[in-house]
């Protein structure tokens, strides 16, 4: 920890290096920066630093290294894993102010953008030319583009358009030396060398700070049909997913439960279609883009209804559409009504999805029954269970007594793994997961991956407290 006139010393470098308007010391207003959404991870910090370019970034790097000060970056402060905060008084760089946004190139669909731009920004900015982004959730109109790299965040479209590095064409970052690498120029073939910038896509920080990135965008869909369906089990659902992505057009295909609907529109007066409050105990909401797209949905949908009970219905116009959404974009808030949030991101392959389900709310309630009572109406730890079907990419998030979480997180991962799942799918490693990298990746690769974060970072100063368990260290 920097105590003392080593921290006065830093503060004041950091003053030079980006202006004192831009260096925020006082404990107000470094409220909002060093608490993560979940409100599980906090930290402390001798300064919250915004450098506003590339340069200012590298004086920050520069300062933070002459006084061995380790530092964590931060973006829009959306992650649930804890990764994005301090611990105990790293330097907080945020990216917010890096917010350049260069032209379209319309011949190879490419954009520049700064690391502190936010999804909704770049949508917004993209919508009028007819373009998009592939990456979208419900965090964007506050998660930016560096802080997605930097996890390599999926969301809904990730079914059709892959994950964020599958976007990513270049990419500026600087490391921890101060030097700064850039590759900016959107080649679509480039064999030369190491591709540093799917390094830097999911490194959270440990390497080096993404200040800027080439981006792949593509043509907004003219055409989009949402359905959504009832069905009885997970096999079926995994049938109409395969009906689905075979019309070449399945853009999302989201699977929550009906117990979980029905208590959001009790707790928040959400209003999904009818056919999420029947009794089958799985819902789902997909939509497919392209030409002809309700031709192709309604006849995947009949194919299905030839071999399973299926009870569907189509949005009839947008604002029907965006209050179906209105539904899934509040799932991840729902815990909340039952105590202190746990939040686990999962995948597994997806012919073990229904192993995995199957059970589920009973494991972690054996596994939180030697611990006192939780919050939910039964004293239990409450589940709520919703995903992206597509990708097999399971959001466990559980409200209750956080004393409970140790031995439901135990439960759930060791699950997953014995499934050869991943126990992060897209929120990363962060704070929260680190002690179960080397179950999941396994002692040969974690090495790999200290070996280049030590010949990146041999001070130990870039994000130290995230990904790797202190043990790797």
């Amino acid at each position: 920890r920097l105590v003392g006139w080593w921290c006065m010393d830093l503060v004041a470098a950091l003053r030079r290096a980006v202006g004192d308007d831009a260096v925020l010391t006082e404990a107000d207003r470094q409220a909002s920066f060093v608490t993560d959404w979940t409100g599980r991870f906090w930290g402390t910090t001798p300064a919250v630093v915004l450098p506003s370019s590339t340069d200012e970034v590298v004086a920050v790097l520069n300062a933070c290294r002459a006084a061995r000060a380790p530092w964590v970056p931060q973006g829009g402060n959306t992650g649930l894993v804890g990764g994005g905060v301090p611990v105990d008084g790293e330097v907080v760089v945020s990216t917010r102010r890096l917010r350049s946004m260069g032209p379209v190139d319309p011949t190879s669909l490419q954009i520049t953008v700064g690391a502190g731009v936010t999804l909704a920004e770049l949508d917004a900015h993209l919508a009028p030319m007819g373009l998009m982004y592939g990456i979208d959730f419900g965090a964007r109109d506050s998660a930016t583009i560096g802080g997605t790299i930097a996890t390599n965040a999926g969301g809904t479209a990730v079914v059709l358009y892959g994950m964020t590095r599958h976007q990513v064409v270049g990419i500026e970052a600087v490391l921890p030396n101060g030097d700064v690498v850039s590759r900016l120029g959107g080649l679509a073939k480039d064999n030369t060398g190491y591709d540093l910038a799917g390094l830097l896509c999911g490194s959270e920080g440990t390497l080096g700070i993404i200040t800027a990135a080439r981006l792949h965008v593509r043509n907004r869909p003219t055409e989009r049909a949402a359905a959504a369906f009832s069905v009885a089990t997970i096999a079926d659902a995994l049938l109409l997913f395969g009906e689905l992505r075979a019309t070449g057009g399945l853009e999302q295909c989201e699977i929550m439960r009906a117990v979980d609907i029905a208590a959001l529109e009790n707790a928040r007066a959400l209003v999904g279609p009818a056919v999420w409050r029947t009794d089958d105990p799985w819902c789902i909401l997909a939509e497919v883009v392209g030409p002809d797209a309700m031709t192709r949905l309604g006849a995947a949908v009949a194919r299905v209804e030839e071999r399973v009970a299926l009870a569907s219905a189509v949005a009839p116009s947008e604002a029907v559409r965006r209050s179906w959404w209105a539904v899934r974009e509040a799932h991840p808030e729902l815990a909340r009504h039952f105590g202190e949030v746990l939040k686990l991101d999962v995948s597994v392959p997806l012919q073990a999805l229904a192993s995995f389900v199957d059970g589920l709310d009973e494991a972690i309630a054996t596994a939180a029954a030697p611990t006192a009572a939780g919050a939910g109406a039964d004293g239990a730890p409450r589940l709520v269970l919703f995903g992206h079907l597509g990708d097999a990419n399971l959001h466990v998030n559980v409200g209750g007594d956080a004393a409970l979480f140790a031995a439901i997180e135990d439960v759930v991962l060791a699950r997953v793994l014995a499934l050869r799942g991943a126990v992060s799918a897209e929120h990363g490693i962060g704070r929260a997961k680190r002690e179960w990298l080397v179950a999941d990746r396994g002692a040969a690769a974690v090495g790999a991956m200290w070996a280049v974060k030590v010949a990146l970072d041999p001070w130990g100063l870039a994000n130290p407290n995230v990904v790797f368990a202190r043990s790797s260290s």
